[in-house]
């Protein structure tokens, strides 16, 4: 499984939409086994998506995200966890413990019910988020 992580600096950066700068982590059996940077210097959206699809990756973790950006991406089978803040060490720690979404990392300001989740038509959507994604 590859995670692709938005960062600015070594936090989370804040807005997938213009954020061009992403770590990619391997992941076996819940343990990193690589990681490596990459950049995306075109901040176009449609650009960013087949990059993400060129490098396989089956989840992003990211700030803010758009609807239709988010959309497009579980349209395409990865999953979207949104709306996260925080060191990315930090963050990529809590997920590979199992902790990801969770209210330690919500975004200051989000309306996410701090990480409580909702179950509906087998998506699960963030409480007073506009994405779903997909578990």
């Amino acid at each position: 499984m590859r995670i692709a992580m938005t960062v600015l600096g070594e936090r989370i950066s804040p807005v997938f939409d213009v954020s061009q700068h992403f770590v990619l982590v391997d992941v076996e059996e819940g343990r990193e086994i690589s990681r490596r940077a990459e950049t995306v210097a075109v901040a176009e959206p449609l650009v960013k998506l087949d990059r993400l699809s060129e490098w396989a990756v089956s989840a992003v973790i990211c700030g803010a995200i758009s609807r239709p950006l988010a959309e497009m991406l579980i349209a395409s089978g990865v999953r979207v966890i949104p709306f996260v803040a925080g060191d990315a060490e930090d963050v990529l720690a809590a997920y590979l413990r199992g902790e990801l979404p969770g209210p330690s990392f919500v975004m200051p300001g989000c309306r996410c019910a701090r990480g409580r989740r909702l179950r509906g038509r087998g998506m699960r959507r963030a409480a007073g988020c506009s994405v779903r994604d997909e578990r």
